[in-house]
């Protein structure tokens, strides 16, 4: 009765001032805390009242065996019906509690789709919920879970580098990779398709040293239940200082029938190379053998003879031989 007079009391004050007629005296503070106190006795009855409704819990599950593993996202909440005062239904909500349910209590139905029956867990869940709170009902009957066996597997790591280097420098040879493969435990279902493992993108510039740098990898977001050996991955890159040669070698020609004699303008090739600069001066014309296969160009019905370089230093980065065809006349 007290809150109807106030709210009529301060309803009428409204509209007189909304018609500009001049009221006998001004909304006093007495009136103001009249008022909040009868809005906080209001929601103290309220709130003291029993109320049956339904309230979302966050689930965890309990009890799988060492070797199972969640093949992928089960269902993360647990809707109860349950019975209780404004006071702890509105405690509940604003911090709720996990409940654990016991998977290891589940029941195969085929293949990895298992599943519970809550039913059989209403005592469990009872004493789990904040005291106040009477269960009356489980929203779900039936949760279904895709258990699977725990596999482990050796993958091979991808990295995702991009290298710009100075002018004149690349690497001496390929980047290294600390580990180069990892182990990875999982659900049984993804393994089995995981052929790498990627790492996080490195991107570097102006490069014109040896490097070596920490990666993390990048862990799938829609699997769950994935653990790595390694977290990281050391990439490491040897680089040096480039500069190109050039030798006039000569060749031979291989595989020329007795009874054949075959005559070329030139006798030499010019290879071109790529080589780091402190090793240029390991490198020589007898570094490289160059051959010319007569049988290859009689086989293909050629009238060219093509040049292959059959031996070269390991110091060697790249080559190019010119000319890369050498015509030829058969003098029989």
């Amino acid at each position: 009765m007290l809150l109807t007079f106030l709210f009529n009391r301060f309803y009428v004050d409204c509209i007189v001032n909304k018609l500009n007629l001049k009221p006998k005296n001004k909304i006093s503070k007495t009136f103001i805390g009249f008022l909040i106190t009868s809005v906080v006795i209001w929601l103290l009855i309220t709130l003291s009242k029993e109320y049956v409704v339904n309230v979302n819990f966050p689930l965890n599950y309990q009890g799988i065996s060492n070797n199972k593993v969640l093949q992928s996202q089960a269902k993360n909440n647990l809707e109860l019906i349950v019975k209780a005062s404004g006071f702890k239904i509105l405690k509940t909500r604003i911090n709720s509690k996990t409940i654990n349910i016991n998977a290891g209590a589940a029941n195969k139905k085929n293949g990895t789709t298992h599943y519970i029956l809550t039913k059989n867990q209403q005592g469990s869940l009872q004493k789990q919920l904040p005291t106040g709170l009477d269960l009356k009902e489980i929203v779900k009957d039936t949760f279904f879970l895709e258990l699977g066996s725990l596999v482990t597997k050796k993958v091979p790591v991808k990295p995702d580098l991009k290298v710009n280097f100075h002018l004149g420098y690349d690497f001496v040879k390929p980047i290294t990779l600390v580990p180069d493969s990892i182990l990875v435990f999982g659900p049984e279902n993804y393994i089995n398709s995981l052929q790498t493992v990627t790492l996080q993108p490195l991107s570097l510039d102006d490069v014109k040293s040896d490097f070596e740098n920490k990666v993390s990898i990048i862990k799938p977001k829609n699997v769950t239940n994935l653990k790595f050996s390694s977290q990281t991955v050391t990439i490491k890159g040897k680089v040096e200082n480039f500069t190109e040669g050039t030798f006039e070698v000569p060749y031979k020609i291989i595989n020329i029938p007795d009874g054949v004699s075959v005559s070329t303008l030139t006798k030499n090739c010019t290879v071109s190379f790529i080589i780091s600069l402190k090793n240029f001066n390991k490198i020589n014309k007898n570094s490289f053998e160059i051959v010319c296969d007569y049988a290859v160009a009689e086989k293909n019905n050629l009238n060219y003879l093509v040049p292959k370089l059959l031996n070269k230093s390991d110091l060697i980065k790249s080559y190019k031989i010119a000319p890369n065809k050498i015509d030829f006349l058969i003098e029989k």
